[in-house]
């Protein structure tokens, strides 16, 4: 088994002295919880698929250099969301790839659904990752097709008990090669009241026959808007029954904190300075000057960033130059409607733009135009002093969003326009 002397994840002793920071690289995710509600910039929020910000692999890459600096302590980098890590494995293993460059000596784990991180074992293997958990909400199809909304593998939809089918398929070939492949690999359990809570041991005799070597039975966190909004959290009397049941089979972890996907710090006790260097890190971008010389605006009148992106019906372009920043042109944005669509057509208008300042936008749309290399920036107030941020790297004073401007839980950045 790899060390985890200094994983406080996996040792619970640990927890104390090392810390470890959750790079949220991966937006999106291949099946649907019932039980979740992946939120972006919910500051109040602890569970899992809660992000402040999604970060590319070189913004994740520098947001690492920054935290190490103010974190000595750091000793563990982990994927974990706000999506699956392996809805788009490519973003995750080129954000592993890099880090294992940059900082050799770091332990590297991921977490999974595990409906489609096969493929990508070997290479796990190969970068040194010595810890994976994969979430088995239970192994009997008419017990988890209540728990799955819909299941997405290679393009195409399940639903029901065979969605249901098809993930417990996939994890059960995904947990043998990792343990085959000498992975470390931890079982979550999310333990759902009158659901699957009645389930555990079974998971806990499933997981020990494939060669897991840990599980961990997750009590539910009701969110509001889900189809589970209304079943209560398990009372912690159950959680420690059904832990003393696994424990007959298998190590149990006791000290799981269910972590944002943005976590970072000693477990339990995240860092305000982390989630500030997460902010400016959203910021950073690695772009070739010569393809994409622009910086898009949105803006009612081309002094100020003012305008919401799904209200926008045209964009200023500017460029710099010698002689300071120039209006090149105004560029009209899709139709509304179409969702995605929309947000992919506007980042192939603005394939020359290095950056978009605006004053708010949607989780949808700054997800989609991040992918086609184009830094968002949300912000309020002159237009100058965003392409000072974005041109020469100034820092940026007035990245808190307009009140006006916030997008709230109404938001689904759904290609309509703002109502």
């Amino acid at each position: 088994m790899p060390d985890i002397s200094k994983h406080p994840c996996f040792n619970k002793e640990a927890r104390h002295q090392y810390a470890r920071v959750h790079l949220p690289i991966a937006p999106q995710c291949n099946i649907k919880c019932n039980y979740c509600n992946r939120k972006y910039d919910c500051v109040n929020e602890s569970r899992p698929g809660v992000t402040s910000n999604v970060l590319s692999p070189d913004q994740a890459l520098f947001y690492l250099e920054c935290l190490m600096k103010i974190m000595p302590n750091l000793s563990v980098v982990g994927i974990a969301g706000p999506g699956d890590p392996f809805a788009q494995p490519e973003i995750t293993m080129e954000t592993l790839k890099k880090v294992r460059a940059r900082f050799p000596e770091m332990v590297l784990c991921v977490s999974s659904n595990g409906l489609n991180i096969l493929p990508s074992v070997e290479e796990l293997k190969e970068l040194e990752v010595t810890h994976v958990t994969i979430t088995v909400n239970g192994i009997d199809t008419d017990i988890t097709k209540d728990i799955y909304g819909w299941v997405r593998y290679q393009k195409r939809g399940y639903f029901g008990a065979e969605a249901a089918g098809l993930l417990l398929k996939q994890q059960t070939r995904a947990v043998k090669a990792l343990v085959a492949a000498g992975i470390t690999t931890k079982i979550n359990m999310v333990v759902v009241p009158g659901v699957n809570h009645h389930h555990v041991a079974e998971v806990a005799l499933w997981a020990k026959g494939l060669g897991a070597q840990l599980m961990n039975p997750i009590p539910m966190v009701p969110v509001e808007g889900t189809p589970f909004e209304k079943i209560p959290e398990p009372q912690p009397a159950l959680i420690k029954d059904l832990r003393n049941k696994v424990s007959g089979l298998l190590p149990v972890m006791t000290h799981c904190a269910r972590c944002r996907a943005d976590a970072a710090g000693l477990l339990g006790r995240d860092s305000a300075d982390a989630a500030r260097l997460l902010s400016e890190a959203t910021r950073f971008a690695v772009t070739d000057e010569k393809e994409r010389p622009f910086v898009a605006v949105a803006s009612n009148e081309g002094i100020l960033v003012n305008q919401h992106l799904g209200e926008a019906s045209r964009l200023y372009i500017f460029r710099e130059t010698p002689q300071g920043y120039k209006l090149v042109n105004q560029r009209t944005t899709p139709e509304k409607g179409g969702g995605n669509n929309r947000w992919e057509e506007l980042g192939e208008r603005l394939s020359d733009c290095r950056a978009l300042l605006v004053g708010g936008i949607g989780p949808k749309p700054s997800e989609v135009l991040s992918r086609s290399g184009i830094q968002v920036v949300e912000m309020s107030g002159l237009i100058d002093q965003g392409l000072d941020a974005v041109y020469k790297g100034k820092e940026l004073r007035t990245v808190t969003k307009a009140e006006a401007f916030k997008c709230g839980s109404g938001c689904r950045g759904n290609a309509m326009g703002c109502g």
